[in-house]
């Protein structure tokens, strides 16, 4: 069955960096949308990136373009987000997601499957 499994949350000062991993298993990335979305406490879950096919990612929170960056490695089927310059306001739990289809769509991205989550905190 399809799993997301992600990894490399913690805690981060302001300005820093972090990576978040997220390895995916019962099906390939081929042909799939994959992102990510954050669920802030006291908010609701909101899409923040995803990548398809064609390997451009698609941002749907203007406030991380410049500081979060999308990627995927087809052979080992493993997705990276790559936050700089993080603020307390990235604050949240960072969920992996994915749909079938291999094309990220412009705006409401409602995708199939979320991994459980790892939080990332932002704070000095």
């Amino acid at each position: 069955q399809v799993q997301l499994v992600e990894s490399g949350g913690g805690l981060v000062q302001p300005g820093g960096s972090l990576r978040l991993s997220c390895t995916a298993s019962g099906f390939t990335l081929d042909h799939y949308s994959i992102g990510w979305f954050r669920q802030a406490p006291g908010k609701e879950r909101e899409g923040v990136l995803c990548i398809g096919d064609k390997n451009v990612g698609t941002y749907y929170q203007h406030s991380v373009k410049g500081r979060f960056t999308i990627s995927k490695d087809n052979a080992k089927n493993m997705v990276y987000l790559q936050m700089n310059s993080l603020k307390p306001e990235d604050t949240a739990v960072y969920y992996c997601v994915a749909e079938p289809g291999g094309e990220c769509p412009e705006s409401t991205f409602s995708p199939w499957y979320w991994g459980q989550g790892t939080q990332v905190t932002v704070s000095s």
